[in-house]
């Protein structure tokens, strides 16, 4: 008897990866996304842009602004606008408390990464504070020292 193949718990769809360069992180939170008819479909076949996207927080309710999924190939007439605004879903307390962050201490909230967990839409999102260039240019440096530690690591010690 063959043994069963256990699925992935995540399927990536897209990834923010202009985020983590834009921001700190300051806390990661998963959340629901209310999709119309055939974006799902689209989103299956990797038809989203994160880039420029934010969300906001209105009346109480939390909606991603700028996010672009484009129409499905095979749909019909009932495609969905492609930069419509679009509701997450997230308890109320952690609604009201992301919304306190952003007034009080002057966070953005950034979707971070979209992915299927057990069939269902998924996005991440980030509670984050803007960086500096000065920021941007220490991160790059950590990350060119990283590269060169790994690389003269992987070639047993010897500097080229």
């Amino acid at each position: 008897m063959a043994p069963i193949k256990e699925r992935p718990a995540t399927k990536p769809i897209a990834t923010n990866r202009q985020a983590r360069h834009e921001y700190f992180v300051i806390e990661a939170l998963e959340t629901g996304i209310e999709l119309r008819g055939t974006e799902v479909k689209s989103l299956r076949a990797g038809g989203v842009n994160l880039k420029d996207s934010w969300v906001d927080v209105d009346g109480g309710e939390l909606v991603v602004k700028g996010m672009h999924i484009t129409p499905y190939d095979h749909g019909n007439i009932f495609n969905a606008d492609p930069a419509r605004e679009r509701r997450l879903l997230a308890h109320k307390s952690e609604i009201r408390r992301l919304a306190q962050q952003c007034k009080l201490q002057g966070y953005t909230l950034v979707p971070l990464s979209l992915y299927f967990k057990r069939g269902r839409v998924k996005l991440e999102l980030g509670l984050c504070k803007g960086k500096k260039l000065y920021d941007k240019r220490a991160d790059a440096a950590r990350r060119d020292a990283r590269r060169t530690i790994d690389r003269a690591l992987k070639s047993n010690g010897r500097y080229d």
